[in-house]
């Protein structure tokens, strides 16, 4: 197939015929164990080409309660930690260029579920894969308003990932 000028061809990765550069296993925190799933982080020319796959997530069964749910790289190196909130040791927003929400470099598009399930891939170049390697990705409760400051009004952290090699 001929590759347009204006998009480049993704296929090959859609396809997994490439290992990915990093990955982040997902796991729910303790209220909700259901949540697994992993993070795939390719390095591209045109930047980072990101696979999220996550099933378990909650599920409302009300017609018109959207579950769209936050989805950011936290700069902490581990999802691990004691303390009253989940995850404490994966820190807040990775944002090395101290920019205001929504431009952190962790800032990423949000998770939709279907039936418990979310898929998304998207390209980013806010980050390299050598930036985010140690660094977790985390899923929080509520969606993110891109507003509020400093990370949104997300909520509750509900599951996370550590990035590796």
């Amino acid at each position: 197939m001929k590759q347009n000028n204006y998009f480049p061809d993704f296929s090959r990765f859609m396809r997994f015929r490439r290992r990915p550069d990093a990955w982040a296993n997902v796991l729910g925190n303790d209220s909700y164990p259901e949540i697994m799933g992993s993070v795939l982080f390719y390095e591209t020319v045109y930047g980072v080409f990101v696979i999220a796959e996550i099933k378990g997530l909650p599920s409302p069964s009300e017609k018109c309660s959207s579950p769209v749910f936050a989805f950011h790289i936290h700069d902490g190196d581990s999802c691990g930690g004691a303390g009253e909130q989940p995850f404490p040791n994966s820190g807040t927003h990775y944002n090395p260029g101290e920019c205001p929400h929504p431009y952190h470099a962790g800032d990423l598009p949000p998770l939709f579920g279907a039936g418990g399930i979310a898929y998304s891939a998207f390209l980013t170049n806010r980050f390299d894969i050598p930036e985010i390697v140690g660094k977790t990705v985390i899923i929080h409760s509520s969606p993110d308003d891109f507003t509020t400051q400093p990370s949104g009004a997300a909520g509750e952290k509900i599951a996370c990932g550590e990035i590796m090699r």
